[in-house]
Formats: structure tokens, sequence, C-alpha cells
């Protein structure tokens, strides 16, 4: 009878998943299978944007701009080889770290800059945190790092990095971690090593800088001994170390991001969509293994708690390394189930310079890990390079959502100047910057897209409850007729586009008609325009009027919709390339016109726009 009861009782277990190899080992959230996506979105990698919805007021702000032949434009060198950027925040200003060689991935000379921000919008000039190091013989090594910043339980601020060899500076044939304090006043403390590759024979007889233990500032060494201490936050230096002395507790998987379930388990998550648990804090961990559902390469996966008590992953959802586009989000309610990929950044302009391994799109991503910064506001911050050239950031609203239930009316009358435009999703290059400005006053404010970018456009997105019938009302002011273009467009939730009205280079506004481009009507400068765009997608007609006149009337979509919900404002040509096909190696610069110099300046404000579905 007893045997009988022990059996029934296993049974139980097994049933509901109790006990060491119940379902619950078994399944999502369990050491085999710590993350599962369940959505039914997949990326469409043939498109930049992957036909993703796009989360609801995700902005995107181009942090350095690589330019060889006016440095003073960018970091002060001209190197255009720049990548794998960290982000922290401290003591009121967002710091980001990344690496730069002057032509070709993993090719020396390297060094680590350093740049930083009050508001994640408008950056200082990069300063050089970690310059080229000399080896014995006479060569340079090149940076490398996986980790950026550590905030010390002291609050010190450490910014770290990791002098490696050619060919392979991760293989942990290199020299040594580095560090140095971060003080509030922008200055930097000294260099250190923080630990030396030993193993390979490097130590304090024959390296640059000191071992940490040699600085007399004893809160420096005590945040030092404190990262050391931390097995989560060192769990990111083995692949450059790869020691066999026993500090690692897991090896021999790349770039991890790690976060806390509300069950206290920690999720650690590696490139090419590796998973594993850890119940004490990193100290042990459950075998990595690899994660079925999630569809990404070698670009790096970012996982964290946000602030709404969700959980998010941004990757690129693309199985091709060389062309890591879009940048995709995923979130979760227990941060083992994720559902419903949106859209991050979808925009990948021409890649200026060539160069060895310049992987095409937004990639690399990091955000913030746990005690490096707390930004404020409810958004979650990521920063990542595109093309391996220029440093980004996104500002992510939290909760994440993906749709808009309310009828649009802005103004921009009771947004902040030059601050972020509520539910607008913008994507903001250096030489072509969109804010809200106060024109025409500072009790009538505007969104201004500016261009003066060769290769690059303003873009800004309004998000509008799906619709199959809707009229729209824009007011655009352009404030020159002689150059720029300004595109508006209707589009669905997949970015089909199928109504384009054209703001250009020429003065002239046009339409698309169908197949084909009619030219409606001359545009005046420093002037207000009236659109108002009456659309069935039923039908898959729209009317136009400007400044109360008709300009086009049951006008054919461009595209196939069954409805819309993004109005779009792009200051240049919709583009498709590069493509999937476009070859990555050796590629060429691009020259005519030359990248590094601004062509002239084009300006647009968007204002007064309503859009209301119809029944």
């Amino acid at each position: 009878m007893q045997h009988l009861l022990a059996w029934g009782l296993i049974g139980i277990c097994l049933l509901t998943g109790s006990g060491k190899g119940g379902a619950m080992e078994e399944g999502p959230g369990s050491p085999k299978e710590p993350v599962r996506y369940i959505g039914k979105e997949k990326a469409d990698t043939r498109y930049h944007d992957g036909r993703l919805r796009p989360v609801v007021g995700v902005q995107n702000y181009q942090v350095t701009r690589a330019n060889r032949t006016h440095p003073e434009r960018a970091e002060g060198v001209g190197w255009t080889y720049n990548h794998a950027p960290m982000l922290a925040y401290w003591e009121g200003r967002f710091y980001l770290e990344y690496l730069s060689n002057p032509v070709d991935e993993e090719i020396p000379p390297g060094q680590t800059l350093l740049v930083t921000s009050r508001d994640g919008i408008h950056w200082e000039p990069p300063q050089i945190l970690f310059p080229v190091y000399t080896l014995p013989d006479g060569s340079t090594a090149i940076m490398h790092q996986r980790m950026g910043f550590y905030v010390a339980p002291n609050h010190r601020l450490l910014a770290l990095g990791f002098v490696g060899l050619f060919p392979k500076p991760w293989d942990g044939t290199g020299v040594g971690r580095i560090v140095r304090e971060v003080y509030t006043d922008g200055r930097f403390g000294p260099i250190y090593f923080i630990r030396y590759n030993s193993h390979h024979g490097w130590n304090e007889k024959n390296t640059h800088y000191p071992l940490y233990t040699a600085s007399k500032d004893a809160g420096f060494v005590d945040a030092c001994n404190a990262l050391l201490a931390d097995k989560l936050m060192t769990m990111q230096w083995w692949e450059e170390d790869r020691s066999t002395d026993g500090f690692y507790t897991v090896s021999g998987y790349e770039a991890p991001s790690f976060y806390h379930r509300k069950d206290g388990k920690v999720v650690g998550l590696w490139k090419w969509a590796h998973g594993a648990l850890s119940e004490d804090e990193g100290k042990s961990w459950s075998p990595v293994v690899k994660l079925p559902t999630l569809i990404m390469d070698g670009a790096k996966v970012w996982g964290q708690r946000t602030k709404d008590g969700r959980y998010a992953l941004v990757y690129n959802p693309n199985p091709l390394s060389d062309y890591r586009w879009p940048l995709g989000i995923v979130t979760s309610d227990d941060g083992i189930l994720f559902d419903h990929l949106a859209l991050v950044h979808g925009e990948v302009p021409p890649r200026r310079f060539r160069g060895r391994w310049k992987d095409f799109g937004p990639q690399y991503v990091r955000g913030m890990e746990a005690g490096n910064g707390d930004p404020p506001g409810d958004a979650m911050w990521v920063c990542y390079s595109v093309n391996k050239e220029d440093m980004w950031v996104s500002r992510i609203p939290v909760p994440v959502r993906t749709r808009v239930e309310s009828p649009v009316h802005d103004t921009f009358d009771a947004m902040e100047t030059n601050g972020f435009p509520t539910d607008w999703n913008i994507y903001s290059p250096q030489w072509c910057p969109v804010r809200v400005v106060e024109f025409p006053s500072a009790t009538n404010k505007s969104l201004e897209l500016q261009d003066s970018d060769p290769y690059n456009y303003a873009r800004a997105v309004r998000l509008f409850p799906e619709s199959q019938r809707a009229t729209i009302n824009v007011k655009i002011l352009p404030r020159q007729t002689d150059t720029g273009r300004l595109e508006v467009e209707v589009m669905d939730g997949s970015g089909n586009r199928p109504i384009r009205i054209v703001f250009g280079e020429d003065g002239q506004i046009r339409a698309q008609d169908g197949r084909r481009q009619v030219r409606l009507q001359p545009y005046a400068a420093n002037a207000w325009h009236d659109l108002q765009i009456t659309l069935d997608t039923g039908k898959g007609i729209y009317s136009l009027a400007i400044d109360g006149k008709p300009a086009l009337t049951e006008a054919r979509f461009a595209s196939k919709a069954a409805s819309v919900e993004r109005l779009s404002f792009r200051t240049g040509p919709y583009t498709d390339m590069p493509k999937l096909s476009t070859p990555t190696e050796p590629g060429e610069d691009v020259t005519d016109p030359n990248p590094d110099d601004p062509v002239a300046l084009a300006v647009y404000h968007v204002d007064d726009v309503r859009v209301m579905p119809q029944p």
C-alpha cells in the first residue's frame, strides 16, 4: 500500500509539474528553455523595417556621425569604423562608450571613446577614454569590450575596456582588462588594469598600467573589488579572457546580457540565441541551451526588466549576420513567454565608408545593466551602431504598445521645446534633426524636420487608429522651394504606402495616382499649406485638397492596403538599398557627393495634425 501511495504521489508531481523532471522542468521557463517567443509576428527581412508595426513613440537619435575628411565634425581623428557601444546613466547624465578603428574591424590601432548627454538627444563631442595601447614590440593593440560601465555600491562610476591583440582581440590572448574612474566633473582618473590575462604571460612588469590595487584612492579600490566579486557583471569578460583559473562560472558563449525574473532567478542571454538560468546571482548556471523560438544571429540580444514590471528583449530578428535589420523588440509579463515582435529602428542608410566586416544595419544593441542607471521617465533606453559607423540611441516608451486607439489631434503647443514629441516616432540623424520648435511662436509650436545630409534623411511618423476610411488634415510649411524634398505618406500596418504626396526639389507638389505621379501645383516658401486627405481602403481611392481647393479626386492607391494606421513625413525618397543581395565585402566608399560635407539645408514645419477615422 505504501508503494502504491508513493507511486501515486510521483504521478501527481509529474502531472502538475512539481518536483525535478516534471513538466515545469521541461517547458518554457525551465533550464531546458529559459525563454520562448510565442508571437505570430515575424520579420520580413527583405524590408529594412521587417514590415513590423513600430512601437508607438519610439525615438531614434544619432549620437555620433563618422567623418574622415573633417574630423572636427566627429571625434577629432577621422576614424570610420565605430562599433560596440555601451550605455549608462549616472549623476543626471547619459554615458556612451564605443570602439573606434581607422577603417576596419579588428585591424589596429584601436581606441575607446566616451560621449555624454544630459537629455539623450543632444550629445557632447566624443573624448578619448582609452587611448591607443603600444605593445612591447612597438606594434599597437586593438581595444575591445563586452562590458563598458559599472556603478559601484559606493556610487563610483567605473569605465572598462579590453586591450586585445590582432587578429582576434576576443580570443583570450590579449593583454587584459583596463579600468578608470569617471568623475562627476567630467574628468577621468588614471588607467589601471583590473585583471591581466596572466595565463598568457601579461603582468605588471610588461604592461603600461599598474594593477588597480596600486591606487591610493581607497574608494576606487573598493569599487574595483566590488566589481570583481559580482559574478553577473564579470561573466561578460569571459570571451576576451578565457582563463581556466575558476574565475568564470559560465564559458563558451559571447556577449551576455541578463535580467532577474520575478521569482528571483536570473536569465542569461548570449549571441546566437543561447540562454541559461542562475539561482544564485551567477555563481552557477544551468547548462546553456539554444532557444529555438528566437531568430537571431551574432548581433547581440539585450534583455531587461522594464519600469512597468514587465520584460523586454531587443535584437535583430534576422538569421543573416551580414544584414542586421530591423532592430526589434518583444515583451513579456513574466520574463519567460515573449510576444508581439515590434519595430524599434527600421532605417538603414547607405554605408558611407568601406571596411572589413562592416555589416549593414542597426546592430550590437545594449541597454543599461541593472544598477547602471535610471533615467527620468518611464522609457527604456538602448544604444547600438548603424553600419558599424555611427552611434545611435533609442528611447522606447513603456509600456510598449503598437496601436493607437484615440483620434489624433496634435498641435505641439503643450510639448516640450527640443524635447520628446509625445507619441511621435522620430528618426533624427545629426544633420537631419527632428524637434519641437517655437515656430511660429512660443505659444504656437510646430514639429521641425531639417535635412543637410547627402546620404540620410529626417523622419517623423504618427500612428493613428487603424482605419478603413479616414480624414487626415495637416499643415506643412517649407522654408524653401529650390532644394530639399518632403515625402508625405499614409501607410498600413505592414509599411505599405498607398498614399504618397511629395513636396519636390523643383518647388512642385506631386502625388501618386496608381502607378503614375501627377504634378498638382507649385508650393510657396515660408507659407503654410493645408492638406486634407480623405481615403477609402475598401475602394482603394483617396482625394486630396490643398489650401481648401480640390487638387486630386478619387486617385487610386499606389499599393494595396486593407486599412491604414500611420502618417509619415520623410525628407528624402524611399529606399530599399542595401538589399539582402548587396555585397558587404569589400565595398567602396561613397564619394559623390562627399559624405563628409553637408548639402544645402532644407527645413520643413509640420503642425495641426488631425486624423479622424470615419465609420
